[in-house]
């Protein structure tokens, strides 16, 4: 029986706690162990989840006997909400002598909260940088009824406008919805296992030819071929291509833009094992002030490096907010460097464990 029980325990698909009347943790099934780093067997609770609203409903399950319910959040860079449940379990050896355990159950509720979130984030965004483009498309079109009705010339130049402006609505309406996905599945880190060069030359491929036409070159740098990471494939190209696209599309013609692949492994510089992925280009680059909020959804840097690049307005601001947040979900960090007039360096450190 204790051997089903164990078998049952481990296999429950919320974290799970058995806690004893001293309040150590007796019992963490694997869900359990896959949310919190460390989990403490045989220490005081606070130990491993440091969070009042949790303590107090164990103290007062082990005092009084009662069944408790609360939520709580876990703050960090990717913060997770729970919802606890408490359940006592009284001493089944010595009948009458009082409480022996307490179970603690931890539902995930952070993706409803994110879901909350991102359609009120979605609709807020999306009304608000639709509406330039959509209003210019309007103004267009009650021109061509009107004054310029019999105006070929300026019928060609608006039909362009409208053009590039409706493919600007239709690219912001799919980066909107591909990082709200990203950001509600950002808590749950991906199983599987990711070749970074294959990922890499992938995405060589598909911006082969945009390359050829700015006369670049793409190349990539390796000292070997290093092992699998767990992560995602798709979204791994994704971070991959928007970095690659941005340095050909900021970078200075007929140069080259490289990507750098490195194994950080015992290195005396960089505490954690992983691979580290730099993508350099070769263009006017992105004075300091800039760098901290280029993460930021819809943050456009001004100057020289969108002058530069006539098809600039294509972009929608939110690439490399997709990319902060895939990098988040594979518990990595992403790393900005660029001085004008110099080019820049972004570089990804994934962990391989």
């Amino acid at each position: 029986m204790d051997n089903l029980f164990s078998i049952v325990f481990q296999h429950l698909p919320n974290p799970t706690l058995i806690i004893a009347s001293d309040r150590t943790i007796t019992y963490a099934n694997t869900a359990a162990k896959s949310v919190f780093d460390s989990i403490f067997i045989g220490k005081d609770l606070a130990l491993t989840l440091r969070h009042p609203e949790v303590l107090n409903a164990v103290d007062r399950s082990i005092a009084d006997g009662t069944s408790e319910e609360g939520e709580f959040s876990i703050p960090g860079p990717l913060s997770l909400v729970f919802e606890l449940h408490t359940v006592p379990i009284p001493d089944t050896q010595s009948p009458g002598s009082g409480l022996s355990f307490v179970l603690l159950s931890l539902l995930d509720k952070t993706k409803i909260a994110r879901a909350e979130e991102m359609r009120a984030d979605f609709v807020a965004n999306a009304s608000h940088e639709l509406r330039s483009p959509l209003t210019a498309i309007l103004g267009f079109i009650e021109t061509l009824q009107g004054p310029a009705s019999n105006d070929a010339t300026a019928r060609v130049r608006f039909l362009g406008i409208m053009d590039r402006e409706a493919e600007r609505m239709n690219r912001l309406i799919d980066d909107l919805l591909r990082l709200s996905r990203v950001e509600i599945d950002e808590h749950v880190r991906p199983r599987g296992q990711v070749d970074v060069i294959a990922c890499i030359r992938n995405v060589f491929e598909l911006l082969e030819p945009r390359a050829k036409a700015k006369n670049m070159s793409l190349t990539l740098i390796a000292d070997h071929h290093p092992g699998p990471i767990n992560g995602d494939s798709d979204q791994l190209i994704q971070v991959f291509r928007n970095l690659i696209e941005n340095a050909v599309h900021y970078g200075d013609e007929g140069t080259e833009v490289r990507v750098v692949v490195e194994e950080r492994i015992d290195r005396p510089n960089i505490p954690e094992n992983g691979i580290a992925v730099h993508v350099q280009d070769k263009g006017r680059g992105i004075a300091k002030q800039h760098i901290p909020r280029l993460t930021e959804r819809f943050y456009r840097v001004d100057g020289a490096r969108t002058r530069h690049n006539s098809s600039a307005s294509i972009s929608t601001g939110l690439g490399l907010a997709i990319v902060k947040h895939i990098v988040n979900r594979h518990r990595g960090r992403l790393k900005i460097e660029s001085e004008v007039n110099s080019g820049s360096t972004f570089s990804v450190f994934l962990p391989t464990e």
